[in-house]
Formats: C-alpha cells, structure tokens, sequence
C-alpha cells in the first residue's frame, strides 16, 4: 500500500510517499518547501494573503505528486501555524477545494506523533528529552524505553519568538534575557516533569537539529542518516558562535539555508536554555519527526 502525509509546519511544508511494508516503510518521494506559513504576524494568530496563497499553491503541486505515484491513503496534517489562525479554517476549506481533506492537530497530539517518528529511529534506550522546534510552537516528551512518560505543546516556536524578541542585529543581550524571562515562565511545567523522571539525554528532532550536525560536520549525510550523536561541547562552542554573529556573517555560513539563518539563532537560544536548566548530558539529532511519526501510524492502521 502506498501512503503520502503532508505536514503542514509553520515554516515548512514537507511531502513524504511511501510503500507501506509490514512494520517498516519504503520512502519513495520526499519533498519539503520553505512555505512560511507563519510570516508577519503569527503572533496575530494571521495567516497573511502572501503566505496563504504560497501554502495553497504548494499543496497543489504536492497533489499533482501523489496522483502521479497513484496513493491510496493520504494525510495532511496541519500544526501551530493553522490551528492559532483566525483564518485557520479558510485556509484549510481552500485545501479542500485544492483536493486536499487537512486534518488539524491539537499541540498533544503533535507531540504524540513526534514520539513515535523519534521511536522508530531506536535511539530511545535511557530516559531522554525529545525536543522538536517547530515555527510555531515547540513541543517536548519525556520518554524511556518502555515508551512515553509525559508530552506537552508550547506555543514557543522559533517564528513566534523571533518575531517577538529579536529586533537587533545581532540579538542583543536585552533581547536574549526577554527570550529567558519568557522560557523561564512557559516552562515551568516542563522542569517539573525532568525532575522527576531525570531524563539526561536530549534528542532534538529533524528541523534546526539538522542544521546543528551539518554545521558541527559538513560532511553529515541527512538524506541517510536515521539518528546520530553530536557533540555536547561542539554544539556550545557552534551555538555561541551562532548567536554572537550577525544576519550577514550567517548568510554566508555554508550549510545554513535561508529559511533558518535567523530561526537558528532562536533555536540555539532555546536548546542551550533546555540543555542548561534541565541538566541534559547528551546531545543526539533524530531525522525522523512528526511526519514519519503519522507515516508509521497509517502503515499500522492499515494492517500493513
């Protein structure tokens, strides 16, 4: 049986067809477009006209690939930016007219299909922290090897943060400590949930993590590459250097793609904060996330 499922991220639309093969699965095609759902004014809950109609017209030609590979079951699934959106629903009725049925996800079940894309890696064996940094929000589970212990949603997201706090040129310290002020009151919850059940490990799933281990080596091959170690003292030393640099000196960094040569200064901020307050130890990227996650659910509930 073939299977496509669209994620509908805040800043990236991706496209995953695959051959359904018992328990595992056979990517066949895989595609993403920086779409930026999310651009101006998230935090207005507005999906502005221009990005509106770049999500539509790259959900159109997404259509035209999976009528081409003959799917039988597709899912499109759409996240933060969609579901905080006063217009949220138009935008999802014009999917519909495009050929498309979206299927608008709560931030706990986000999570909840984030684990299991992470959990079909096998890098699970110890209790660990996975983190997937999204546009709009971010969501964290505490899980071991017997499975998952506790979820949460946070409508902290790399797109929301940025365009809250970072203003200057490079990030300001002012900026920084608004940006830890804010955590400090979002998370809370989340220190609470690590100090009871003592996760050491960081699992960082696909998007920014990603772009840390290209960064760390340029030599990483993502397109076959399931789940990898990076190093904890690397990643403080890469992520300094991230945050302390300006928009240009980013821009010419090899390996660090338009859409997140700002995003990344967010996401180092945001993973050195985890790192530091939760007392993490290790450090290790999982390509695999939410998409793959909803991908290995359709396979199973399909008898495959």
């Amino acid at each position: 049986m073939k299977a496509a499922v669209i994620d509908l991220g805040t800043n990236t639309f991706h496209l995953i067809i695959a051959e359904c093969l018992g328990s595992d699965v056979q990517v066949l095609y895989k595609t993403n477009v920086p779409v930026r759902l999310g651009q101006g004014r998230i935090n207005e809950n507005i999906i502005i006209p221009e990005a509106f109609e770049r999500g539509i017209q790259v959900l159109k030609d997404f259509k035209l690939q999976i009528d081409r590979h003959q799917v039988r079951v597709i899912r499109a699934i759409a996240t933060s930016a969609v579901r905080s959106a006063d217009n949220g629903q138009d935008f999802v009725d014009a999917a519909k007219l495009a050929g498309l049925e979206i299927e608008v996800i709560s931030g706990d079940q986000e999570a909840a299909y984030i684990f299991e894309g992470v959990k079909a890696t096998g890098t699970i064996n110890a209790a660990s922290l996975i983190m997937d940094i999204g546009g709009g929000s971010t969501e964290f589970i505490i899980c071991d090897e017997e499975g998952l212990i506790w979820k949460k949603s946070y409508n902290i997201g790399a797109a929301r943060l940025m365009q809250a706090y970072f203003n200057t040129d490079p990030i300001s310290e002012e900026n920084q400590a608004a940006i830890i002020t804010h955590l400090d009151k979002e998370l809370a919850d989340l220190k609470a949930a690590c100090s009871k059940y003592k996760p050491q490990t960081l699992v960082g799933s696909a998007g920014a993590f990603e772009t840390f281990a290209l960064l760390l080596n340029e030599d990483t091959d993502l397109q076959n590459t399931i789940s990898a170690e990076l190093d904890a003292e690397a990643y403080q030393q890469l992520a300094g250097q991230l945050i302390r640099s300006t928009h240009e000196e980013r821009r010419n960094i090899k390996g660090l793609i338009p859409l997140r040569v700002d995003m990344i200064v967010i996401a180092a901020i945001l993973t050195n904060y985890v790192i530091k307050e939760l007392d993490l130890i290790s450090l290790h990227l999982s390509t695999y996330d939410l998409k793959m996650g909803v991908l290995y659910s359709v396979c199973q509930s399909n008898g495959q």
